[in-house]
Protein backbone atom coordinates (compact mmCIF):
# COMPACT_ATOMS: atom_id res chain seq x y z
CA UNK A 1 0.00 0.00 0.00
CA UNK A 2 1.31 3.11 -0.76
CA UNK A 3 1.22 6.15 1.87
CA UNK A 4 0.67 9.77 0.50
CA UNK A 5 2.59 12.24 1.96
CA UNK A 6 0.09 14.59 4.27
CA UNK A 7 0.87 18.36 3.48
CA UNK A 8 1.60 20.93 5.81
CA UNK A 9 -0.55 23.31 6.55
CA UNK A 10 1.63 26.26 4.93
CA UNK A 11 1.76 24.19 2.12
CA UNK A 12 -1.77 23.52 2.01
CA UNK A 13 -2.49 27.05 2.52
CA UNK A 14 -0.30 28.22 -0.43
CA UNK A 15 -2.29 25.52 -2.55
CA UNK A 16 -5.37 27.38 -1.62
CA UNK A 17 -3.83 30.48 -2.32
CA UNK A 18 -3.03 28.67 -6.10
CA UNK A 19 -6.79 27.14 -6.53
CA UNK A 20 -8.26 30.07 -5.74
CA UNK A 21 -6.52 33.03 -7.52
CA UNK A 22 -6.78 30.54 -11.08
CA UNK A 23 -10.81 30.61 -10.40
CA UNK A 24 -10.76 34.14 -10.39
CA UNK A 25 -11.15 35.93 -14.28
CA UNK A 26 -8.62 37.43 -15.90
CA UNK A 27 -8.47 41.21 -15.29
CA UNK A 28 -9.97 42.63 -18.22
CA UNK A 29 -12.83 40.42 -17.62
CA UNK A 30 -13.01 41.23 -13.80
CA UNK A 31 -13.40 44.98 -14.75
CA UNK A 32 -16.40 44.07 -16.82
CA UNK A 33 -17.70 41.76 -14.36
CA UNK A 34 -17.56 45.07 -11.21
CA UNK A 35 -18.57 47.61 -14.19
CA UNK A 36 -22.07 45.31 -14.83
CA UNK A 37 -22.41 44.96 -10.95
CA UNK A 38 -21.83 48.62 -10.39
CA UNK A 39 -24.68 49.52 -12.44
CA UNK A 40 -27.14 46.47 -10.57
CA UNK A 41 -26.02 48.39 -7.22
CA UNK A 42 -27.15 51.64 -8.40
CA UNK A 43 -30.46 50.29 -9.39
CA UNK A 44 -31.46 48.79 -6.57
CA UNK A 45 -29.89 51.24 -4.29
CA UNK A 46 -31.62 54.28 -5.23
CA UNK A 47 -35.08 53.55 -4.29
CA UNK A 48 -33.74 53.25 -0.82
CA UNK A 49 -33.29 56.99 -0.23
CA UNK A 50 -29.34 56.88 0.84
CA UNK A 51 -28.02 59.75 0.78
CA UNK A 52 -24.93 61.97 2.61
CA UNK A 53 -23.30 65.28 3.13
CA UNK A 54 -20.66 66.01 0.43
CA UNK A 55 -17.50 65.80 2.49
CA UNK A 56 -15.86 68.76 0.58
CA UNK A 57 -19.12 70.97 0.27
CA UNK A 58 -21.03 71.65 3.42
CA UNK A 59 -24.89 71.30 2.95
CA UNK A 60 -24.63 69.55 -0.47
CA UNK A 61 -26.77 66.50 0.23
CA UNK A 62 -25.19 63.43 -2.17
CA UNK A 63 -27.64 60.32 -3.38
CA UNK A 64 -27.03 57.37 -5.32
CA UNK A 65 -27.59 57.92 -8.87
CA UNK A 66 -29.66 54.53 -10.70
CA UNK A 67 -27.67 53.87 -13.90
CA UNK A 68 -30.30 51.83 -15.60
CA UNK A 69 -33.23 54.07 -15.88
CA UNK A 70 -33.25 56.43 -18.97
CA UNK A 71 -30.99 59.06 -17.76
CA UNK A 72 -28.35 56.40 -16.66
CA UNK A 73 -28.95 54.76 -19.99
CA UNK A 74 -28.30 57.70 -22.05
CA UNK A 75 -25.14 58.31 -19.79
CA UNK A 76 -23.80 55.13 -20.10
CA UNK A 77 -23.94 54.68 -24.17
CA UNK A 78 -23.39 58.72 -24.28
CA UNK A 79 -19.88 58.18 -22.43
CA UNK A 80 -18.66 54.82 -23.16
CA UNK A 81 -16.03 56.63 -25.41
CA UNK A 82 -15.45 59.31 -23.27
CA UNK A 83 -14.70 57.28 -19.98
CA UNK A 84 -12.20 54.80 -22.06
CA UNK A 85 -10.26 57.96 -23.57
CA UNK A 86 -10.52 59.95 -20.40
CA UNK A 87 -8.91 57.00 -18.09
CA UNK A 88 -6.22 58.72 -15.58
CA UNK A 89 -3.95 56.63 -16.59
CA UNK A 90 -4.22 55.64 -19.78
CA UNK A 91 -2.72 58.76 -21.88
CA UNK A 92 0.44 59.32 -19.29
CA UNK A 93 1.39 55.86 -19.03
CA UNK A 94 1.41 55.28 -23.11
CA UNK A 95 3.37 58.45 -23.29
CA UNK A 96 6.07 57.41 -20.63
CA UNK A 97 6.15 54.62 -22.09
CA UNK A 98 7.17 55.94 -25.12
CA UNK A 99 10.17 57.09 -23.36
CA UNK A 100 10.90 53.98 -21.21
CA UNK A 101 10.58 51.64 -24.29
CA UNK A 102 13.38 52.83 -26.69
CA UNK A 103 15.70 52.74 -23.82
CA UNK A 104 14.69 49.05 -22.96
CA UNK A 105 14.60 47.90 -26.85
CA UNK A 106 17.87 49.63 -27.63
CA UNK A 107 19.72 47.57 -24.55
CA UNK A 108 20.24 50.43 -22.36
CA UNK A 109 18.23 49.51 -19.20
CA UNK A 110 19.53 46.24 -19.64
CA UNK A 111 23.69 47.34 -20.08
CA UNK A 112 23.11 49.89 -16.96
CA UNK A 113 21.78 46.43 -14.82
CA UNK A 114 24.31 44.42 -16.65
CA UNK A 115 27.12 46.60 -15.56
CA UNK A 116 26.51 47.80 -12.39
CA UNK A 117 25.89 44.67 -11.11
CA UNK A 118 29.15 43.30 -12.83
CA UNK A 119 31.58 46.13 -11.70
CA UNK A 120 30.32 45.55 -7.92
CA UNK A 121 33.32 44.10 -5.58
CA UNK A 122 32.93 40.21 -4.72
CA UNK A 123 32.23 41.59 -0.78
CA UNK A 124 29.42 43.99 -1.59
CA UNK A 125 27.66 41.34 -5.03
CA UNK A 126 25.08 40.52 -2.62
CA UNK A 127 24.10 44.32 -1.84
CA UNK A 128 24.67 44.95 -5.15
CA UNK A 129 22.04 42.82 -6.32
CA UNK A 130 19.17 43.88 -3.93
CA UNK A 131 19.94 47.11 -4.86
CA UNK A 132 20.08 46.71 -8.83
CA UNK A 133 16.74 44.92 -8.36
CA UNK A 134 15.19 47.49 -6.11
CA UNK A 135 16.41 50.31 -9.02
CA UNK A 136 15.27 48.15 -11.64
CA UNK A 137 11.28 49.24 -11.25
CA UNK A 138 12.35 51.82 -13.89
CA UNK A 139 11.98 48.96 -16.38
CA UNK A 140 10.48 46.10 -14.45
CA UNK A 141 10.74 43.70 -17.46
CA UNK A 142 13.99 44.35 -18.10
CA UNK A 143 15.04 43.06 -13.93
CA UNK A 144 12.60 40.58 -14.05
CA UNK A 145 14.26 38.80 -17.25
CA UNK A 146 17.90 40.00 -16.58
CA UNK A 147 19.01 40.31 -12.86
CA UNK A 148 17.53 36.77 -11.31
CA UNK A 149 19.66 34.43 -13.80
CA UNK A 150 22.71 36.84 -13.38
CA UNK A 151 22.20 36.81 -9.93
CA UNK A 152 22.29 32.73 -10.26
CA UNK A 153 25.33 32.74 -12.30
CA UNK A 154 27.42 35.04 -10.16
CA UNK A 155 26.69 33.26 -7.34
CA UNK A 156 27.53 29.55 -8.61
CA UNK A 157 30.70 31.42 -10.03
CA UNK A 158 31.47 32.81 -6.60
CA UNK A 159 31.12 29.14 -5.30
CA UNK A 160 28.43 30.02 -3.67
CA UNK A 161 24.38 28.81 -4.23
CA UNK A 162 23.09 30.09 -7.44
CA UNK A 163 19.45 30.42 -5.94
CA UNK A 164 20.40 32.51 -3.53
CA UNK A 165 21.88 35.37 -5.47
CA UNK A 166 18.63 34.51 -7.98
CA UNK A 167 16.49 34.92 -4.87
CA UNK A 168 18.22 38.26 -3.81
CA UNK A 169 17.82 39.90 -7.16
CA UNK A 170 14.03 38.59 -7.35
CA UNK A 171 13.44 39.85 -3.76
CA UNK A 172 15.12 43.16 -5.01
CA UNK A 173 12.99 43.59 -8.44
CA UNK A 174 9.98 41.97 -7.02
CA UNK A 175 9.68 43.07 -3.47
CA UNK A 176 11.22 46.39 -3.36
CA UNK A 177 8.60 47.34 -7.21
CA UNK A 178 7.82 50.71 -5.12
CA UNK A 179 10.98 52.10 -4.21
CA UNK A 180 13.26 53.42 -6.47
CA UNK A 181 15.15 56.65 -6.55
CA UNK A 182 13.95 57.73 -9.83
CA UNK A 183 10.18 58.48 -10.96
CA UNK A 184 8.63 55.44 -12.69
CA UNK A 185 6.02 54.21 -14.99
CA UNK A 186 4.60 52.86 -11.90
CA UNK A 187 4.22 56.50 -10.49
CA UNK A 188 2.41 57.65 -13.18
CA UNK A 189 0.05 54.95 -13.28
CA UNK A 190 -1.15 54.71 -9.63
CA UNK A 191 -0.48 58.41 -9.19
CA UNK A 192 -3.07 59.05 -11.81
CA UNK A 193 -5.72 56.61 -10.53
CA UNK A 194 -5.45 58.64 -6.32
CA UNK A 195 -5.74 61.91 -8.06
CA UNK A 196 -9.01 61.06 -9.85
CA UNK A 197 -10.01 59.09 -6.40
CA UNK A 198 -9.58 61.82 -4.91
CA UNK A 199 -11.34 63.81 -7.36
CA UNK A 200 -14.56 62.69 -5.99
CA UNK A 201 -14.53 63.86 -2.59
CA UNK A 202 -12.49 67.09 -2.64
CA UNK A 203 -11.04 68.02 -6.68
CA UNK A 204 -9.56 71.45 -5.09
CA UNK A 205 -7.13 69.13 -3.32
CA UNK A 206 -6.76 66.39 -6.27
CA UNK A 207 -5.42 69.27 -8.26
CA UNK A 208 -2.76 70.16 -5.99
CA UNK A 209 -1.66 66.59 -6.00
CA UNK A 210 1.16 65.22 -8.71
CA UNK A 211 3.08 61.93 -9.20
CA UNK A 212 6.03 62.85 -7.49
CA UNK A 213 3.44 62.07 -3.98
CA UNK A 214 5.89 59.48 -2.61
CA UNK A 215 8.80 60.51 -3.80
CA UNK A 216 11.06 61.09 -0.78
CA UNK A 217 9.69 57.77 1.00
CA UNK A 218 10.27 55.63 -2.32
CA UNK A 219 13.25 57.08 -2.42
CA UNK A 220 14.66 57.00 1.41
CA UNK A 221 13.02 53.36 0.76
CA UNK A 222 15.55 51.64 -1.70
CA UNK A 223 18.35 51.81 0.79
CA UNK A 224 16.03 50.09 3.55
CA UNK A 225 15.25 47.88 1.43
CA UNK A 226 18.56 47.11 0.12
CA UNK A 227 19.86 46.30 3.64
CA UNK A 228 16.96 44.41 4.31
CA UNK A 229 17.25 42.26 1.43
CA UNK A 230 20.88 41.83 1.98
CA UNK A 231 20.32 40.78 5.63
CA UNK A 232 17.63 37.89 4.65
CA UNK A 233 19.96 36.77 1.65
CA UNK A 234 22.60 36.36 4.07
CA UNK A 235 21.59 35.10 7.48
CA UNK A 236 18.66 33.18 6.38
CA UNK A 237 18.50 32.31 2.61
CA UNK A 238 21.78 30.93 2.14
CA UNK A 239 22.29 29.15 5.64
CA UNK A 240 19.23 27.54 4.43
CA UNK A 241 19.99 26.41 1.29
CA UNK A 242 23.71 25.89 1.63
CA UNK A 243 26.32 24.25 -0.61
CA UNK A 244 25.52 23.98 -4.01
CA UNK A 245 25.87 19.97 -5.15
CA UNK A 246 23.77 20.30 -8.46
CA UNK A 247 24.54 20.51 -11.59
CA UNK A 248 27.53 23.18 -12.71
CA UNK A 249 26.23 26.77 -12.94
CA UNK A 250 28.23 26.78 -16.37
CA UNK A 251 26.59 23.93 -17.96
CA UNK A 252 23.36 24.75 -16.57
CA UNK A 253 24.03 28.02 -18.19
CA UNK A 254 25.17 27.88 -21.30
CA UNK A 255 22.03 28.00 -23.44
CA UNK A 256 21.51 31.67 -22.15
CA UNK A 257 21.53 34.59 -24.48
CA UNK A 258 24.27 37.44 -24.09
CA UNK A 259 21.97 39.38 -21.69
CA UNK A 260 24.29 37.59 -18.75
CA UNK A 261 27.63 37.98 -20.41
CA UNK A 262 30.22 40.97 -19.58
CA UNK A 263 29.49 44.73 -22.01
CA UNK A 264 31.20 44.87 -24.97
CA UNK A 265 33.51 47.90 -25.64
CA UNK A 266 30.84 48.89 -28.03
CA UNK A 267 28.33 48.73 -24.97
CA UNK A 268 30.18 50.76 -22.77
CA UNK A 269 30.59 53.54 -25.40
CA UNK A 270 26.95 53.62 -25.47
CA UNK A 271 26.67 54.01 -21.97
CA UNK A 272 28.96 56.98 -22.31
CA UNK A 273 27.02 58.56 -24.51
CA UNK A 274 23.83 57.77 -22.72
CA UNK A 275 25.56 59.44 -19.35
CA UNK A 276 26.31 62.53 -21.24
CA UNK A 277 23.12 63.29 -23.11
CA UNK A 278 21.10 62.21 -19.74
CA UNK A 279 23.17 64.94 -17.85
CA UNK A 280 22.63 67.45 -20.68
CA UNK A 281 18.74 66.64 -20.28
CA UNK A 282 18.75 67.02 -16.55
CA UNK A 283 20.27 70.51 -16.93
CA UNK A 284 17.65 71.34 -19.50
CA UNK A 285 15.22 70.38 -17.35
CA UNK A 286 16.27 72.19 -14.56
CA UNK A 287 16.42 75.65 -16.35
CA UNK A 288 13.25 75.10 -17.43
CA UNK A 289 12.03 75.37 -13.42
CA UNK A 290 14.88 76.48 -11.43
CA UNK A 291 16.05 80.07 -12.44
CA UNK A 292 13.95 82.54 -11.36
CA UNK A 293 12.05 83.70 -14.41
CA UNK A 294 12.16 79.68 -15.98
CA UNK A 295 9.13 79.39 -18.20
CA UNK A 296 7.58 76.31 -16.39
CA UNK A 297 8.41 78.23 -12.57
CA UNK A 298 5.44 79.02 -11.17
CA UNK A 299 4.72 82.68 -9.86
CA UNK A 300 3.34 82.39 -6.36
CA UNK A 301 4.07 82.07 -2.96
CA UNK A 302 7.71 80.77 -1.43
CA UNK A 303 10.50 79.75 -3.77
CA UNK A 304 9.64 76.06 -2.78
CA UNK A 305 6.08 76.86 -3.57
CA UNK A 306 7.19 78.21 -7.09
CA UNK A 307 8.76 74.26 -8.00
CA UNK A 308 6.29 72.19 -6.56
CA UNK A 309 3.26 74.35 -7.65
CA UNK A 310 4.46 74.73 -10.96
CA UNK A 311 3.39 74.04 -14.65
CA UNK A 312 6.66 71.80 -14.35
CA UNK A 313 5.54 69.45 -12.40
CA UNK A 314 1.83 69.38 -14.63
CA UNK A 315 4.39 68.31 -17.35
CA UNK A 316 6.56 65.83 -15.50
CA UNK A 317 5.02 62.87 -18.13
CA UNK A 318 6.22 63.74 -20.98
CA UNK A 319 9.52 65.17 -19.33
CA UNK A 320 10.10 61.89 -18.34
CA UNK A 321 9.69 60.50 -21.49
CA UNK A 322 12.22 62.58 -23.05
CA UNK A 323 14.62 61.86 -20.32
CA UNK A 324 14.54 58.26 -21.14
CA UNK A 325 13.88 58.27 -24.96
CA UNK A 326 17.00 60.62 -25.68
CA UNK A 327 19.58 58.25 -23.80
CA UNK A 328 17.87 55.67 -25.24
CA UNK A 329 18.30 56.92 -29.04
CA UNK A 330 21.24 57.88 -27.98
CA UNK A 331 22.85 54.11 -27.00
CA UNK A 332 20.87 52.51 -29.73
CA UNK A 333 23.02 54.77 -32.22
CA UNK A 334 26.11 54.49 -30.53
CA UNK A 335 25.60 50.25 -30.53
CA UNK A 336 24.05 50.16 -34.01
CA UNK A 337 20.71 49.10 -32.62
CA UNK A 338 19.31 51.77 -34.40
CA UNK A 339 20.52 52.99 -37.71
CA UNK A 340 17.82 55.08 -39.40
CA UNK A 341 14.37 56.75 -38.49
CA UNK A 342 12.52 53.31 -39.43
CA UNK A 343 14.28 51.78 -36.77
CA UNK A 344 13.41 54.05 -33.90
CA UNK A 345 9.50 54.22 -35.33
CA UNK A 346 9.41 50.33 -35.36
CA UNK A 347 10.91 50.31 -31.91
CA UNK A 348 8.33 53.03 -30.79
CA UNK A 349 5.27 50.30 -32.59
CA UNK A 350 6.35 47.87 -30.87
CA UNK A 351 6.45 49.34 -27.32
CA UNK A 352 2.76 50.53 -28.24
CA UNK A 353 2.42 47.10 -29.74
CA UNK A 354 3.45 45.67 -26.02
CA UNK A 355 0.83 48.22 -24.12
CA UNK A 356 -2.13 46.47 -26.49
CA UNK A 357 -3.75 44.05 -23.13
CA UNK A 358 -3.35 47.52 -20.51
CA UNK A 359 -5.34 49.29 -23.61
CA UNK A 360 -7.89 46.91 -23.56
CA UNK A 361 -7.88 46.82 -19.28
CA UNK A 362 -8.11 50.66 -19.71
CA UNK A 363 -11.16 50.24 -21.34
CA UNK A 364 -12.94 47.99 -18.92
CA UNK A 365 -11.63 49.83 -16.03
CA UNK A 366 -12.30 52.90 -17.32
CA UNK A 367 -16.11 52.02 -17.66
CA UNK A 368 -15.72 50.44 -13.93
CA UNK A 369 -14.31 53.51 -12.68
CA UNK A 370 -16.12 56.36 -14.65
CA UNK A 371 -19.61 54.10 -13.31
CA UNK A 372 -18.62 54.25 -9.85
CA UNK A 373 -17.70 57.62 -9.97
CA UNK A 374 -21.54 58.59 -11.59
CA UNK A 375 -23.47 56.58 -9.58
CA UNK A 376 -21.72 58.73 -6.44
CA UNK A 377 -21.59 54.89 -4.86
CA UNK A 378 -17.43 56.18 -4.11
CA UNK A 379 -18.85 59.26 -2.54
CA UNK A 380 -21.72 57.31 -0.25
CA UNK A 381 -19.22 54.41 1.01
CA UNK A 382 -16.41 56.64 1.48
CA UNK A 383 -18.49 58.64 4.17
CA UNK A 384 -20.25 55.12 5.42
CA UNK A 385 -17.12 53.77 5.56
CA UNK A 386 -15.30 56.14 7.33
CA UNK A 387 -18.53 56.59 10.20
CA UNK A 388 -18.20 52.49 10.46
CA UNK A 389 -14.43 52.75 11.30
CA UNK A 390 -14.73 55.86 13.57
CA UNK A 391 -17.33 54.05 15.51
CA UNK A 392 -14.77 51.54 16.28
CA UNK A 393 -12.57 54.43 17.26
CA UNK A 394 -10.05 52.37 14.62
CA UNK A 395 -7.95 54.96 13.39
CA UNK A 396 -4.22 56.45 12.93
CA UNK A 397 -1.77 53.83 13.09
CA UNK A 398 -4.08 50.60 13.30
CA UNK A 399 -5.61 51.90 10.83
CA UNK A 400 -2.97 52.08 8.39
CA UNK A 401 -1.97 48.60 9.58
CA UNK A 402 -5.42 47.25 9.19
CA UNK A 403 -4.96 48.77 4.78
CA UNK A 404 -1.80 47.48 4.52
CA UNK A 405 -2.82 43.73 5.39
CA UNK A 406 -5.30 43.83 3.74
CA UNK A 407 -4.07 45.50 0.73
CA UNK A 408 -1.37 42.38 0.87
CA UNK A 409 -3.71 39.88 1.10
CA UNK A 410 -5.62 40.51 -1.99
CA UNK A 411 -1.66 41.42 -3.44
CA UNK A 412 -1.62 37.15 -3.32
CA UNK A 413 -5.03 36.39 -5.33
CA UNK A 414 -4.66 39.13 -8.08
CA UNK A 415 -1.52 40.23 -9.27
CA UNK A 416 -1.52 43.42 -11.17
CA UNK A 417 -0.82 46.42 -9.09
CA UNK A 418 -2.79 48.96 -11.25
CA UNK A 419 -5.76 46.17 -11.39
CA UNK A 420 -5.85 46.26 -7.94
CA UNK A 421 -5.67 49.31 -7.05
CA UNK A 422 -8.11 50.99 -9.64
CA UNK A 423 -10.64 48.60 -7.86
CA UNK A 424 -9.15 49.85 -4.21
CA UNK A 425 -8.62 53.83 -4.73
CA UNK A 426 -12.63 54.77 -5.65
CA UNK A 427 -13.43 52.85 -1.94
CA UNK A 428 -10.16 53.38 0.48
CA UNK A 429 -8.91 56.61 -0.67
CA UNK A 430 -12.45 58.36 -0.23
CA UNK A 431 -12.67 56.64 3.25
CA UNK A 432 -9.04 57.73 4.52
CA UNK A 433 -9.81 61.01 3.62
CA UNK A 434 -12.82 61.47 5.75
CA UNK A 435 -10.55 59.68 8.48
CA UNK A 436 -8.21 62.81 7.92
CA UNK A 437 -5.52 61.00 5.98
CA UNK A 438 -4.45 62.11 2.65
CA UNK A 439 -4.67 60.00 -0.39
CA UNK A 440 -0.93 60.10 -1.08
CA UNK A 441 -0.24 58.27 2.29
CA UNK A 442 -3.18 55.74 1.45
CA UNK A 443 -1.53 55.15 -2.01
CA UNK A 444 2.02 54.45 -0.35
CA UNK A 445 0.71 52.07 2.04
CA UNK A 446 -0.71 50.46 -0.70
CA UNK A 447 2.64 50.45 -2.61
CA UNK A 448 4.27 48.84 0.33
CA UNK A 449 1.71 45.84 0.76
CA UNK A 450 1.45 45.77 -3.04
CA UNK A 451 5.64 44.99 -3.65
CA UNK A 452 6.05 43.08 -0.44
CA UNK A 453 3.79 40.22 -1.22
CA UNK A 454 4.02 39.62 -4.79
CA UNK A 455 7.24 37.36 -4.59
CA UNK A 456 5.07 34.84 -2.96
CA UNK A 457 2.15 34.74 -4.83
CA UNK A 458 2.11 32.47 -7.99
CA UNK A 459 -0.50 34.55 -9.90
CA UNK A 460 2.15 37.22 -10.36
CA UNK A 461 3.20 37.35 -14.12
CA UNK A 462 6.87 36.54 -13.85
CA UNK A 463 6.46 33.86 -11.40
CA UNK A 464 6.64 31.08 -13.66
CA UNK A 465 9.60 33.05 -15.24
CA UNK A 466 11.33 32.56 -11.85
CA UNK A 467 10.76 29.39 -10.98
CA UNK A 468 11.49 28.20 -15.20
CA UNK A 469 15.34 30.11 -14.25
CA UNK A 470 15.73 28.18 -10.90
CA UNK A 471 14.90 24.80 -12.45
CA UNK A 472 18.34 25.20 -14.19
CA UNK A 473 20.10 24.70 -10.68
CA UNK A 474 17.26 22.23 -9.11
CA UNK A 475 15.24 19.95 -11.29
CA UNK A 476 12.47 19.22 -8.72
CA UNK A 477 11.91 23.26 -7.85
CA UNK A 478 8.25 24.17 -7.80
CA UNK A 479 5.64 26.50 -6.59
CA UNK A 480 6.14 25.38 -2.96
CA UNK A 481 9.69 25.41 -2.75
CA UNK A 482 9.84 28.68 -4.89
CA UNK A 483 7.58 30.56 -2.20
CA UNK A 484 9.19 28.77 0.72
CA UNK A 485 12.81 30.50 -0.33
CA UNK A 486 10.94 33.92 -1.09
CA UNK A 487 8.93 34.22 2.09
CA UNK A 488 11.19 35.38 4.82
CA UNK A 489 12.41 38.33 2.04
CA UNK A 490 8.57 38.87 1.84
CA UNK A 491 7.85 39.03 5.81
CA UNK A 492 11.03 41.09 6.78
CA UNK A 493 10.45 43.29 3.64
CA UNK A 494 6.35 43.90 4.71
CA UNK A 495 7.64 44.53 8.66
CA UNK A 496 10.21 46.56 7.64
CA UNK A 497 8.75 48.54 5.27
CA UNK A 498 5.34 49.09 7.62
CA UNK A 499 7.17 50.22 10.44
CA UNK A 500 9.01 52.72 8.27
CA UNK A 501 5.94 54.03 6.95
CA UNK A 502 4.57 54.43 10.61
CA UNK A 503 7.63 55.95 11.90
CA UNK A 504 7.68 58.83 8.61
CA UNK A 505 3.89 59.24 10.02
CA UNK A 506 4.60 59.62 13.03
CA UNK A 507 7.28 62.34 12.30
CA UNK A 508 5.34 63.87 10.02
CA UNK A 509 7.98 63.96 6.93
CA UNK A 510 5.81 64.54 3.34
CA UNK A 511 5.59 62.00 1.43
CA UNK A 512 7.05 63.77 -2.10
CA UNK A 513 6.65 67.23 -3.27
CA UNK A 514 3.60 69.23 -1.91
CA UNK A 515 2.82 65.71 -0.10
CA UNK A 516 1.51 65.70 3.29
CA UNK A 517 0.49 62.70 5.43
CA UNK A 518 -2.89 64.60 6.92
CA UNK A 519 -5.50 65.55 4.96
CA UNK A 520 -7.89 68.65 5.64
CA UNK A 521 -5.71 69.89 8.32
Amino acid sequence: MRWKRRKGVFQRFLDGIERIGNKLPHPITLFAILAGLVLILSAALQPLGISVEHPGEAGKMVEIKNLLNAEGLKYIFGHITENFVEFAPLGVVLVTMLGIGVAERTGLISAILRGFVLAVPTRFITVGLVFAGVMSSVASDAGYVVLPPLGALIFAGLGRHPLAGLAAAFAGVSAGFSANLVVSGTDVLLGELTIDAASAIDPGYAETMNILMNWFFIAASVFVLTGIGTWVTERIVVPRLGSYKGEDADTAEADDDENLQNLKPIEKKGLIWAAISLVIGLIMAALLVLPENAPLRGTEGSAMDRIVQSPFMDSLVPIIAILFFIPGLVYGIVTKVIRNDKDVAGQLTDTMASMAMFIVLAFTAGQFVAFFKESNMGTVLGVYGAKVLDSINLTGIPLILLFVLIAAFINLFIGSASAKWAMMAPIFVPIMMQLGYSPEITQMAYRVADSATNIITPLMTYFAVIIAFAQKYDKKMGIGTMISVMLPYSLYFLIGWTIILVIWMLLGIPLGPGAPIEYGS
